[in-house]
């Protein structure tokens, strides 16, 4: 890809840039990226397991970062992970990524996003495995540079309790 073709990896630019990405080995390399969004949510949020609800990451000069724990069992963990934008908690959060953990296996695994729904939504013939696995792969690669991203701004979180924010 020449100079003039790159696009910039960032979240709202990220979709043009996913298509020239085709590994030939989609499901060893889909299996790799959600190891890696693993280690990556837990150097973003090192206390993750130590949050009930939400907690919320600040950084100067950087919209917060917004978590909500959706489920928490002994082997997995399911949370939402989006930005605020807007002072108004009320308006919609960007990009509402929805996060299953496995906490044995150390992966994490994009379920759906703000603008794509989850996979057994859009997907009801199991026979595409090859169209899910594309669909799996953007969702998984998205959240990886969007981690990137967000660990370049050195987010710091703690817990909410009730619309305020307290030290963990």
């Amino acid at each position: 890809m020449g100079n003039s073709q790159r696009t910039c990896l960032l979240p709202g630019k990220l979709t043009a840039a996913m298509s020239f990405l085709n590994p030939v080995n989609k499901s060893f390399c889909l299996e790799q990226i959600c190891d890696s969004n693993y280690q990556k949510i837990f150097k973003l949020i090192p206390n993750l397991l130590t949050f009930t609800e939400s907690a919320v990451g600040v950084s100067k000069q950087n919209c917060a970062l917004h978590l909500k724990i959706l489920e928490h069992t002994p082997y997995t963990m399911t949370v939402e992970l989006s930005h605020c934008f807007n002072k108004n908690l009320d308006e919609f959060l960007e990009p509402a990524v929805k996060i299953r953990l496995y906490l044995d296996a150390h992966l994490a695994e994009v379920l759906s996003d703000h603008a794509r729904a989850g996979v057994s939504r859009v997907f009801k013939d199991p026979g595409l495995s090859g169209e899910i696995m594309n669909y799996k792969w953007r969702l998984n690669y998205f959240l990886q540079k969007w981690l990137d991203h967000c660990l370049k701004k050195d987010y710091q979180f703690n817990a909410e309790i009730s619309g305020t924010t307290a030290l963990v």
